[in-house]
């Protein structure tokens, strides 16, 4: 039977997350590591501007501010980050990843690099640049739109 939704926007994005999220944690599990793609995408920010607080992490990965800081503590729990007292501000935890967290990383990285041409399965490889092209204009275009958007802190906290 085919639903009207079947062909609607919002439900192909909903059904797109659910494939990717599946495909990213059944490939974490077969390779032994215990990391959810909010998790990987909060160490690789850390790992490419170290010494930021939680907010901008948020903001570069485009999560929740609230919500962020559970993730920050699930990742210093496994030891793959530290906080630390930002000197200007004492109320701020300035973040960077540990000895473990960057090889951590850095096994995960091409394991996550394959993912997403699983994740992509079924396209041309033209299609999926097409994909990908269409896709980043839409978050993009969008990002104004989203209760946590995308922020480069270079732009002085303003959504891209």
């Amino acid at each position: 039977m085919h639903l009207k939704i079947h062909n609607m926007a919002g439900h192909l994005i909903r059904r797109l997350h659910q494939i990717s999220t599946s495909v990213f944690q059944n490939g974490m599990k077969r390779h032994q590591h215990d990391c959810t793609a909010v998790q990987f995408a909060a160490l690789q920010a850390i790992s490419t501007k170290p010494n930021q607080d939680q907010a901008t992490v948020a903001g570069l990965i485009a999560y929740d501010r609230a919500t962020i800081g559970g993730v920050i503590d699930r990742l210093e729990a496994k030891g793959l980050v530290l906080r630390s007292v930002n000197k200007r501000d004492r109320r701020a935890k300035e973040l960077i990843l540990t000895k473990k967290g960057n090889e951590t990383l850095h096994s995960m990285m091409p394991i996550v690099e394959k993912l997403q041409l699983d994740m992509l399965a079924g396209l041309s490889k033209s299609e999926q640049v097409e994909f990908l092209r269409l896709a980043e204009k839409l978050a993009k275009n969008a990002n104004h739109l989203s209760r946590a958007p995308l922020i480069f802190p270079e732009d002085n906290n303003t959504p891209i």
